[in-house]
């Protein structure tokens, strides 16, 4: 499994409209400047954004990317799976392993599945709001004596 940087840039743009917060959509330009992404390639990566519903798109002069619901309620696996389909190591798809030849295949079936369950757990546990809250300026300086 690779995750590749359409994966990581569509995490980027996500935790930047966290970022910005609600209030009103921002535009691809602003994100690929501020953010050092090629505007063309988010282009490219918020549709599918956009069509997983983790984002909003509005048209017109005013018009941007918000995101479609609240950062706590989406997660990495969500974000991910969006932008590089299946997560799942090795060829490894929906529990169907491919034919690799040989009789290992069906004794190494259950580390695959166990091993996609846990990157599929583990992904599912970080939410949006998680990421944005441990990198934020604010929270580094919050100390709770």
């Amino acid at each position: 499994m690779r995750i590749s940087t359409k994966g990581v840039y569509a995490v980027r743009l996500m935790v930047y409209l966290t970022q910005k917060g609600p209030c009103h959509p921002v535009s691809l330009k602003e994100v690929a400047d501020t953010q050092g992404i090629s505007k063309k390639y988010l282009e490219q990566i918020a549709p599918s954004l956009t069509g997983a519903r983790l984002l909003k798109a509005t048209r017109g002069a005013a018009g941007g990317y918000q995101l479609a619901r609240d950062a706590a309620q989406i997660t990495m696996f969500d974000i991910l799976s969006a932008t590089e389909g299946s997560l799942s190591p090795s060829g490894v798809d929906e529990g169907e392993l491919p034919d690799w030849g040989g009789s290992e295949t069906f004794l190494e079936s259950a580390m695959w599945r166990g091993f996609d369950r846990v990157v599929c757990e583990y992904l599912s546990g970080i939410t949006l709001q998680q990421i944005f809250d441990e990198h934020s300026p604010v929270a580094a300086d919050s100390y709770t004596i």
